[in-house]
């Protein structure tokens, strides 16, 4: 009988957390196979299972009537499940909240099984949708992409879909350009084509190492093969710094936010750069353009980058620059928020790590 009481003292504090105070014990023979005394399916239900498994390692009999997986594969879950609902800092209360549980728990597996192991409970799927975020701060952009090239532009790229880990801060990412690009084909340093060549001869071979020897030769040459639209295309690899704006370091108040308002505005995009000129690290400097939306405006005014007069004296950025602090947004929120550029003077070393990276 003890071990009846704390079985089902650990299933109701599974369900409770540490707020349950035991008062009652249950009868085992009124228990069904994943439901705790008269209450239904669900959350009981689920807590119920995980403590029996906890106990005797056993998963619920007729979960493979739902489920396709073995038993041993559904015994991982379980184990998951229960590591995961111990870790939780408040426990499912609601159906929704134990499927999303779920859900995120055993996101690796089978859909079918998924949908199965929630079906046994009784637990909603699909989930209902979450409620929206609340909206985002609304900017008037005015700057369009240009149609002919401003004056001081030294060449015009046109890049594949920017990778969101390909942006590094706020004011610089990495981009790939692809070399059936006419300006990008004639350019090809020969032993870049010489190493696609015999890398695309051993793979027909199945020599995978040899491949993948020869794709990092491509690679430390500054290119790369990028998968698109179900194939690889050979890209040109880019490092490009916004001109004229300078966002916060990544150690800085507002560096993650920065950076984060960067990755959403090019993420999985194509996009438009103006290339003024190539600084002393191998970056270009550049205007950049997305869905023709001017990148730096967008920054500017969402109080993500201050405007580097030093280097860039164009009157619109400091008007952008302006109306941000006007409106006390971003960075600006902060009464007296530290200019990226004297940050770096004190901090050389990691201004170094960030440029090189």
């Amino acid at each position: 009988m003890i071990i009846v009481e704390n079985f089902v003292e650990k299933a109701f504090r599974l369900i409770y957390g540490r707020c349950y105070d035991p008062t009652t014990t249950e009868d085992p023979e009124s228990l069904g196979p994943h439901v705790v005394s008269a209450l239904d399916l669900g959350v009981p239900a689920i807590a119920h299972d995980l403590s029996y498994f906890d106990t005797t390692f056993q998963v619920p009999e007729g979960l493979s009537r739902h489920v396709v997986s073995s038993m041993e594969v559904q015994a991982n879950w379980y184990r998951e499940l229960l590591e995961a609902w111990e870790e939780a800092t408040s426990p499912p209360k609601t159906r929704e909240e134990a499927a999303r549980l779920v859900i995120k728990t055993l996101k690796g597996d089978e859909q079918a099984d998924v949908e199965g192991l929630l079906a046994f409970y009784g637990l909603p799927h699909p989930l209902p949708p979450p409620p929206p975020p609340p909206p985002p701060t609304l900017i008037q952009v005015s700057a369009e992409s240009p149609s002919s090239l401003p004056y001081g532009i030294q060449f015009e790229l046109h890049t594949l879909p920017v990778d969101a880990k390909d942006v590094g801060d706020g004011d610089g990412m990495t981009v790939y350009v692809s070399t059936a690009d006419p300006q990008e084909s004639k350019s090809i340093p020969r032993e870049v084509l010489l190493a696609v060549d015999q890398r695309l001869e051993v793979r027909g071979r199945k020599y995978s190492k040899r491949a993948d020897a020869l794709h990092r030769q491509i690679i430390n040459s500054g290119y790369r093969f990028i998968n698109h639209q179900n194939g690889e295309i050979l890209a040109r690899k880019y490092r490009i710094r916004l001109r004229g704006i300078d966002a916060p370091e990544m150690s800085m108040p507002f560096g993650n936010e920065a950076k984060d308002e960067l990755v959403k505005l090019v993420r999985d995009r194509c996009l438009r750069v103006l290339v003024y000129e190539i600084d002393q690290y191998g970056r270009i400097i550049a205007d950049v353009f997305c869905d023709g939306i001017f990148v730096q405006e967008v920054m500017l005014k969402k109080g993500f980058a201050w405007h580097h007069k030093a280097f860039d004296q164009r009157l619109e950025l400091a008007t952008w620059e302006k109306e941000a602090m006007g409106k006390q947004v971003g960075l600006w929120a902060s009464p007296n928020p530290e200019k990226p550029w004297e940050w770096k003077k004190k901090n050389r070393r990691e201004e170094k790590a960030s440029i090189l990276s």
